[in-house]
């Protein structure tokens, strides 16, 4: 009897809710058949990328709590195939779920990396150089990603990751807008007006360059409630004096937090990084986890 009335207060909670808020409680309740049936009723097509991501996730984590394996596995796949870089906050599930979804991941990623090769290749061959540079920079991306890492040092990927990086230099390359010509002369010519080369931005992929050391990096809190940990990514270029020139967004956390964390950046502070003791501009990426209170 106590079972059907906290079943019916759960099912009341789900209704009176909106469908993602409502399906978290469920599951939080141990209430799983009543979370999955709530979110099998959120139409993801019509959700921003971000909350697309929790549904299917909140889906895998429910299949997943009441055994149905082969159906949480195939949940997991789908949030791979349309997030590559997708990790589930690994503060908010336990170790069974966390190797879940790291098995599939490790299965589904080689696979993922060689279509979105292809992809990149075949812009390339049609000339459209700016999509194959993002293409090839998204493959060198989930390369990098610690469930890819050991197979991408592993023939074929081995291979593939070479000629990514050569087609997207080459595409970066065409891509760029050509010279702009030399002023006409007036009376006799005169010699092209030398164009000052801009610093180069250094990168941890550069074995001689000291890196930056922190002064002051420190990430805001979230703006409001969060029920579930997110993580994202950002890129700063830090200038010769240790000040952030520039920030973005490299993974999204959301559209709430996004620019609240690119607006602290701007006041980061670092010792600038240094090539034989002089300073130099430095690429560096920094992860950003924002998690529920404890």
């Amino acid at each position: 009897m106590m079972i059907a009335a906290l079943a019916l207060g759960l099912s009341l909670l789900a209704a009176d809710q909106d469908p993602l808020a409502a399906a978290r409680d469920l599951y939080a309740s141990a209430a799983y058949e009543d979370a999955l049936a709530v979110l099998n009723r959120v139409p993801e097509a019509s959700r921003p990328p971000a909350e697309a991501l929790t549904i299917s996730q909140y889906r895998a984590f429910c299949l997943l709590a009441l055994g149905r394996t082969a159906e949480a596995e195939r949940a997991i796949e789908t949030m791979v195939a349309r997030d590559p870089t997708y990790h589930p906050a690994t503060t908010d599930i336990s170790p069974r779920v966390r190797t879940a979804f790291s098995d599939v991941r490790r299965r589904a990623l080689p696979g993922i990396i060689q279509q979105a090769y292809a992809q990149a290749k075949a812009a390339f061959d049609r000339k459209e150089f700016e999509a194959a540079a993002a293409g090839f920079a998204r493959v060198l991306d989930v390369m990098n990603d610690p469930d890819a890492a050991a197979i991408a040092r592993q023939p074929p990927l081995s291979d593939l990751r070479t000629l990514a990086g050569g087609f997207r230099d080459l595409a970066v390359n065409a891509a760029a807008p050509p010279p702009p010509p030399p002023p006409a002369p007036i009376v006799a010519p005169a010699p092209a007006p030398v164009v000052p080369r801009a610093p180069r931005i250094y990168s941890p992929e550069d074995p001689d360059v000291v890196p930056p050391r922190i002064l002051r990096q420190e990430l805001p809190p979230y703006p409001g409630r969060i029920l579930v940990g997110r993580h994202g990514a950002l890129e700063i270029v830090i200038d010769e004096t240790g000040a952030v020139e520039s920030a973005m967004m490299r993974q999204s956390v959301n559209s709430a937090y996004d620019g609240v964390a690119l607006k602290a950046a701007k006041n980061w502070r670092y010792t600038p990084a240094t090539v034989d003791g002089k300073p130099v501009k430095y690429r560096k990426a920094v992860q950003v986890t924002v998690k529920p209170p404890a």
